[in-house]
This record gives C-alpha cells, sequence and structure tokens, in this order.
C-alpha cells in the first residue's frame, strides 16, 4: 500500500541513500569520540550507576530538616 504510493513521488529513491549516509557518518563520529574520549571521564560515568546516593539523600533529609 505504501510503497505504490511512495512510487508515483518523482526522485524518492534518494531518501534510502541519504539515511543510510546519515546513519553511517554519526556511527563513525561517535566510533571516533569513544576511542578519542578521555579515559577518566569514561571511568566516572562507568561508575555512576554503582556509586552510593547516601550522599544525595542525607543532604536532602538536613534541606529539610532546617527548614
Amino acid at each position: 500500500m505504501f510503497s505504490d504510493n511512495l512510487e508515483t513521488i518523482d526522485g524518492v529513491s534518494i531518501f534510502p541513500i541519504i539515511g543510510l549516509i546519515l546513519f553511517f557518518l554519526i556511527f563513525i563520529g561517535i566510533v571516533i569520540w569513544a576511542f578519542k574520549a578521555d579515559k577518566k571521564y569514561i571511568k566516572k560515568m562507568e561508575n555512576i550507576p554503582l556509586e552510593n546516593d547516601n550522599e544525595e539523600s542525607t543532604n536532602t533529609e538536613n534541606e529539610n530538616e532546617i527548614q
């Protein structure tokens, strides 16, 4: 159904090619960024889910007690 409608549009075949090129450019950009990124930054980001949230909760509790 949709392919029949798209076939009537002149020059529609360029859109998949543009989409593929954009995908590969973004993918290559992310791969380059991953290799050039600061290793300390990567370690910090990788440990975020494992960090203890007690510091944040105690700070919030202390602020609530003061008010």
